[in-house]
């Protein structure tokens, strides 16, 4: 049980706080850039956080079940955790890959009619996931603790 935990909560810590970070100090610098600038560093951006977090946020909702399931731990808490994650996890794969998927394929210099308004929806949905994440880690904090 103590492996489980400790890998629950590095898991899930890093990859709420990254995507957080990412979500609340990281894009709002991007959005005032120009065009071009601000799409090569959105592509920079998926391939780093693209080969990572699809793993983290997997792993991070397994770790998250199995933990819940795991004999004392099996509270409110880390179900209502096991939830957030799941819940990231569905918004990303319906919203934000086939927007980083898109988002992958443009030409810097001559992106697609409406690529704002593309990304604005991307970080609306960012905002909710990350916001998701970061409250699944402080559920997984809190049935630790309890």
């Amino acid at each position: 049980m103590e492996l489980l935990t400790f890998a629950t909560l590095t898991v899930t810590g890093f990859v709420s706080c990254a995507e957080f970070g990412s979500y609340a100090f990281v894009h709002p610098v991007l959005r005032p850039l120009p065009q071009r600038e601000r799409i090569v560093v959105e592509k920079g951006l998926l391939k780093t956080f693209g080969r990572v977090m699809p793993v983290g946020m997997t792993l991070s909702l397994l770790l998250a079940i199995t933990f819940a399931s795991n004999g004392d731990s099996g509270s409110w808490w880390s179900w209502s955790a096991a939830a957030a994650f799941a819940a990231a996890l569905v918004f990303t794969v319906v919203v934000n890959v086939p927007i980083n998927l898109a988002t992958g394929r443009w030409d810097a210099d001559h992106p697609p009619a409406g690529w704002e308004q593309t990304r604005g929806r991307w970080e609306f949905f960012q905002g909710v996931r990350s916001w998701l994440l970061l409250i699944g880690f402080v559920l997984v904090c809190a049935a630790v603790t309890s």
